[in-house]
């Protein structure tokens, strides 16, 4: 595997950070995923602005402009083998003396670029449809910002681990939905597709806006608002979205099937546009 780090290109075992890094210290700083396919990193623009949107939350700079960003991520997917990759990208403050404020003057920010090959969900777990549990949503309020601080989310997902299932549903204040500990949810009733918003609470996924918009374009009926505990219990479907799981249905929650638990008409509907949209657009 070849990876960037620090304005070079090299074999993972050659990137080395140091421990004064505050990334290592004090998890300061904010990562990005970008999903490939055909060598072309898909809606690469809105993924930069996303990551723009979580340094300015931590007020961190760019140390690259979308131009330099563009160039070193094209170039890294020219340089590992998968035609389909999925890209880690990873920015902290710098190495610097310990001190909870921000160093002065500031250090240099640590760039960190890797590439995985990209594996969709298999044919039997989108027949089955997967398994999930609800939890408590105990993060911070800045669930916006892509922080590498992932300890709250790795254990709400290990929960789920831990119960035999795919990913765990997160419920804010017993009261409604936010998303998942590594994905976005939404639920269906009545024919209607149902999305938390887009706010301080939840990361704004970017195959959750591919949905919407497939949604729009083939005159499925969804609105975006505040989704209650109460309906994520009684939903006739739910779907799970991810760049890298794309569309799944969960059958399953917390032991109870999902609907009749097994995927749903709105799955059957969701899942051949967003392959369709996979080869007409994300790979062209």
């Amino acid at each position: 595997m070849t990876v960037y780090f620090n304005g070079a290109f090299m074999p993972i075992d050659e990137a080395k950070v140091s421990v004064l890094d505050r990334g290592f210290i004090f998890g300061d700083g904010v990562y990005e995923v970008i999903p490939v396919y055909s060598r072309r990193a898909f809606r690469l623009a809105e993924h930069l602005q996303r990551l723009q949107h979580s340094l300015d939350g931590i007020q961190l700079k760019n140390p690259h402009s979308e131009s330099e960003w563009t160039g070193l991520l094209n170039e890294l997917i020219q340089r590992n083998a998968p035609e389909d990759q999925h890209l880690y990208l990873h920015v902290t403050r710098g190495a610097a003396k310990r001190d909870h404020a921000f160093p002065i003057p500031a250090p240099t920010p640590t760039v960190f670029v890797m590439s995985n090959p990209l594996t969709t969900p298999s044919a039997n777990l989108l027949k089955s449809g997967i398994a999930c549990i609800t939890v408590v949503d105990n993060r911070w309020l800045r669930c916006d910002i892509k922080a590498i601080a992932l300890l709250p989310n790795v254990l709400l997902r290990q929960a789920a681990v831990e119960a035999g299932c795919a990913e765990a549903i997160l419920i804010r204040d017993d009261s409604f939905l936010t998303e998942g500990a590594a994905s976005n949810i939404f639920v269906v009733k009545d024919g209607k597709l149902l999305a938390p918003p887009k706010d301080n609470l939840m990361l704004p996924g970017i195959t959750y806006d591919v949905i919407l918009e497939l949604a729009a374009a083939n005159g499925i009926p969804y609105e975006v608002r505040r989704v209650s505990k109460a309906e994520v219990f009684s939903a006739d479907e739910l779907l799970l979205t991810s760049s890298t799981k794309e569309v799944m249905a969960i059958t399953t929650l917390d032991g109870r099937p999902v609907g009749n638990g097994k995927p749903g008409a709105m799955f059957a509907k969701l899942h051949p546009l967003y392959q369709t949209f996979k080869r007409e657009v994300m790979r062209k």
